[in-house]
C-alpha cells in the first residue's frame, strides 16, 4: 500500500492505470486500494488519492488530468475569477472543435467546442494542489459569456460584467478588442455604457 501512496503523492494525488502498472503495482493491489477507500476511480483508467490535501480547484485539476487541453470557461471561469456569486454545479470547459468529449464520472462537465481562434485566445495556466489547469482570462470570460448569453442567461452575464467593471485590474480596451474580434461588441459596449453612466 505504501508504494501506491508514494506514487500518488509524487504525482499531485493522481495516477493512471498504466503508471501504476509501470511502477510494478499489481491490479489486485489497485482493486484493494479502491475497495478500502484509499483511492477512487473518476475516469476510465484515472485514479485519485482520497486523502490528498486537495484545494478548492480539485474539480478543475481532475478535468486537466484527463484532458490537458481542457480550458475552464464561461460560468466556471467567472467563478474562478471571483466575478460571480453563482456557484455552478457543472464545470464548463472548452476544447478545440473537432476533438472528442470528456469522459468523467465526476465532477459533472459541460464541454464546449471552440473554433481554433476562440479556443487559443487568452489562456492562463494556474498552479493548484492537484497540479496545473487552464482557465480563460477575465476579459475572455466576459466576452465568452456574452457569446453564450442565451444559454447562460442575461442576469448572470450582467452580474459578471458589473463585477468585472468594478475591478481595479480590469482592462476595458482588451475587453472591447475581444468583443470586436468575437462579434459581441455592440451588445457588450452598450452594456458597459449603461453601467458606467
Amino acid at each position: 500500500m505504501q508504494k501506491i501512496l508514494t506514487l500518488f503523492n509524487n504525482n499531485h494525488g493522481y495516477a493512471k492505470m498504466q503508471e501504476l502498472k509501470d511502477a510494478g503495482i499489481h491490479t489486485r493491489d489497485v482493486a484493494s486500494a479502491l475497495q478500502s477507500g484509499v483511492i477512487e476511480k473518476f475516469a476510465p483508467g484515472k485514479y485519485k488519492l482520497i486523502n490528498y490535501p486537495w484545494d478548492e480547484f480539485s474539480s478543475f485539476t481532475d478535468i486537466a488530468f484527463v484532458r490537458t487541453d481542457a480550458v475552464v470557461c464561461l460560468q466556471s471561469a467567472a467563478e474562478y475569477h471571483g466575478l460571480t456569486t453563482y456557484n455552478p454545479s457543472v464545470v464548463a470547459v472548452a476544447v478545440p472543435k473537432g476533438s472528442r468529449g470528456i469522459s468523467l464520472s465526476h465532477p459533472p462537465v459541460s464541454v464546449h467546442f471552440f473554433s481554433p481562434d476562440q479556443y487559443k485566445t487568452e489562456i492562463l495556466t494556474v498552479k493548484a494542489a492537484g497540479g496545473e489547469f487552464s482557465v480563460y482570462s477575465m476579459e475572455k470570460t466576459v466576452v465568452d459569456l456574452f457569446r453564450f448569453r442565451n444559454k447562460a442567461g442575461m442576469d448572470l452575464v450582467l452580474e459578471v460584467l458589473k463585477s468585472y467593471l468594478s475591478r481595479k485590474d480590469r482592462n476595458i480596451n482588451l475587453l472591447l478588442h475581444y468583443a470586436r474580434k468575437f462579434r459581441v461588441y455592440s451588445i457588450l459596449n452598450a452594456s458597459v455604457k449603461a453601467m458606467v453612466v
